[in-house]
């Protein structure tokens, strides 16, 4: 599918949750069935159903399970309402062999840190407890790492964390909780950093486009930034199943390219036809990460970033809908 051929909500859906035939040959090797926990936010939806899709054209037959507070009941997904904050209710979940961990809190987390605490810390223990058995995709961040400068092409998985405010550190406390059980009981884990998807109707890209597109200034705060296809991200997701390990395999995943912020804010202004303004004094770091190990494990990701701006620059000239959750890109102090 191409950019223009995404004309509405159901077109979007539909291409997020369309597997890759890499994501087929996986299937078609994986055994046992999926369980995605935290699959009521922005990327549990797209990426049950691509698991569902998956699983069907491979032709072996599994259950999808999707698991959060609240989560509706789709075609051939099994919904399963659960606080994973109550052992009792985590306890009753069904075994599954493989598991994609995507429970966590960052919105707000300035407003009510010890829930942000919970959430990212206390949830992972009782989840690895209950799934000691299995192999879990732990999703973080690229948060968690240090802002660097812009000629350093982004953090590796070798370099020291350096989370800047409670958000961050939260979510280097879920690495660390993962970690602890996959070292003392064999837990195979991989840690899934990810920064920043976009899905036409949220993402930095997004955020930049629909400032230019209705006058509103772009910040320069943080001047760059690396963005990933959501579908992408999902097929990543998948995929890092078979590549779950004792101590956890750290990924990030993200895009290749480095986009420049004010580079961005003209593009979009050119396509828009529109003049663009800018706010703030540009600064000297962002945060960013190079995804080249995924790269080499996983492939390349489909969409590339040029064709992505296109498709954000579609959707929104389009007037096509945002969850209007913005990225808060833009934040080099970590109050999210």
């Amino acid at each position: 599918m191409i950019a223009g051929d995404i004309r509405n909500t159901a077109d979007l859906e539909r291409e997020l949750s369309r597997p890759s035939e890499a994501d087929i040959a996986f299937l078609s090797r994986l055994d046992g069935d999926i369980l995605i926990l935290g699959a009521g936010g922005k990327m549990g939806p797209s990426l049950a159903r691509l698991c569902r899709n998956a699983a069907d054209a491979a032709g072996k037959p599994r259950r999808i399970v999707a698991v959060s507070r609240n989560v509706a009941a789709e075609p051939g997904i099994e919904a399963i309402p659960c606080d994973l904050l109550d052992r009792e209710q985590v306890a009753g979940l069904p075994d599954c062999p493989n598991v994609l961990y995507l429970a966590g809190r960052k919105f707000g987390s300035s407003g009510s840190p010890e829930l942000t605490w919970a959430m990212n810390t206390v949830v992972p223990a009782i989840v690895a407890e209950r799934f000691a058995n299995s192999r879990v995709v732990v999703f973080s961040t690229g948060n968690v790492y240090p802002f660097r400068e812009l000629s350093s092409g982004g953090s590796v998985e070798t370099d020291a964390p350096a989370p800047v405010g409670e958000y961050a550190q939260s979510c280097l406390g879920r690495e660390r909780v993962f970690e602890y059980y996959s070292r003392q009981w064999g837990l195979p884990c991989l840690v899934f950093r990810l920064n920043y998807a976009v899905d036409l109707r949220y993402g930095v890209l997004v955020d930049i486009a629909r400032r230019v597109h209705t006058g509103a200034p772009v910040s320069l705060a943080v001047p760059a930034f690396n963005v990933i296809w959501q579908r992408d991200a999902n097929s990543y997701a998948l995929r890092s199943l078979e590549h779950c390990a004792a101590p956890p395999v750290i990924l990030n995943v993200t895009g290749p390219e480095v986009l420049l912020v004010r580079d961005a804010a003209n593009w979009f202004a050119g396509r828009f036809g529109r003049p663009c303004r800018f706010e703030g004094i540009e600064g000297p770091t962002a945060l960013l990460s190079d995804p080249t190990a995924c790269g080499n494990l996983l492939g390349p990701p489909d969409v590339p970033a040029e064709a992505l701006m296109k498709m954000v620059a579609g959707w929104v000239e389009s007037g096509g809908t945002s969850l209007d959750k913005p990225t808060h890109f833009e934040v080099s102090d970590g109050r999210f």
